[in-house]
């Protein structure tokens, strides 16, 4: 063990101050990568401690600080490895363009690493640098942005997504609350809050995938030195349990929302667009607006360009929702 590992404590003598030591290496990382960190190195440590029966968890500490790393080196890997995973998944956007920066000559080499991490490389010199985009070329460009048809699949996906998280706890809840005096209501309100759990993972998968907000994925985990009765009440005791059922109950009306704002102005868009094509299929080569007044068919190019306007609104719309949603997902997803 360096010296470097060293810092901060010295090397755990129990599983519980190593999650404490990385927990607090990791203070200012993403919670969701936080929250896998913490699950890998504990389910890791318990696996060793439990097939070394006999040993204390200071001497399984020590043997496998080599292997698996002290707190802070295992913190290191997964900065390091959140970085490199995010570049590989990073699809070029059209609207970011690196950024010029003054870096003092003492802090050179940790430019380069805070370059990867916002930039998704290094630092081009300040001669290379493009220069930046035009306010029409960002606005067209979320186009050419897959965030944003993710955005929009995601805001048509959570009418279904949304009736069904609703569904499930309401009905969950009645069930457990109304065979609770029963004995068959112990182990339904268990599975149900059990599941609750399963599908704020699934939730979050699909929030990753098409939001690009990171969410955890592993679950928290369950100490199984631990009693099912105690196991049973740290997942009753715990807010992120609450905070999913409140999340699981707000986006029945939030699924409602963003499908009829999406169908809305998206049909609306397309209409628009498709008016000079619609005009000549029309007799009197024209467009009814309402019962009794007809769009000029010499109009319908002025209409085309306004569903063309409203459709790049529309896209940026979604990227914006897409975003707000998945910071409130995080907030209450995440164990923090």
């Amino acid at each position: 063990m360096n010296e470097e590992s060293m810092r901060g404590g010295g090397l755990p003598t129990t599983i519980g101050q190593y999650l404490a030591q990385l927990r607090a290496a990791l203070h200012d990382a993403d919670p969701a990568m936080v929250q896998d960190a913490l699950y890998d190195a504990e389910e890791y440590l318990r696996s060793e401690l439990a097939a070394q029966p006999g040993r204390s968890e200071a001497e399984v500490i020590a043997d496998v600080a080599g292997s698996y790393g002290a707190p802070e080196e295992v913190a290191e890997i997964y900065r390091e490895t959140e970085i490199t995973v995010n570049r590989a998944l990073r699809t070029p956007s059209a609207s970011v363009r690196p950024i010029t920066r003054v870096v003092p000559a003492q802090v050179a080499v940790g430019a380069a690493e805070i370059a990867a991490a916002t930039t998704g490389g290094p630092l081009p010199p300040a001669d290379r640098v493009p220069p930046p985009r035009s306010a029409l070329a960002r606005f067209f460009g979320v186009a050419v942005e897959p965030r944003t048809y993710g955005a929009l699949f995601y805001m048509l996906l959570s009418l279904a997504t949304g009736t069904f998280f609703f569904t499930w706890v309401v009905t969950g809840l009645s069930l457990s609350v109304g065979l609770l005096v029963l004995i068959v209501g112990i182990p339904l309100t268990v599975l149900f809050f059990g599941s609750v759990r399963g599908l704020a993972l699934l939730e979050g998968r699909l929030i990753e995938v098409l939001l690009g907000e990171r969410m955890p994925r592993r679950p928290r985990y369950a100490d199984r030195s631990r009693s099912w009765l105690q196991r049973i009440g740290d997942m009753f005791t715990d807010g992120r349990t609450w905070l999913t059922l409140l999340y699981f109950v707000l986006m029945l009306p939030l699924g409602i929302l963003y499908f009829t704002v999406a169908v809305t102005l998206l049909s609306i868009s397309l209409a628009f667009i498709w008016a000079p094509v619609a005009a000549m299929f029309v007799p009197s080569y024209g467009i009814y607006l309402n019962g009794d007044q007809m769009l000029p068919i010499w109009a319908t190019p002025v209409l085309a360009a306004v569903g063309v306007l409203l459709l790049f609104l529309t896209m940026h719309l979604a990227r914006a929702i897409g975003h707000l949603h998945g910071q409130m997902a995080k907030h209450l997803l995440v164990r923090l």
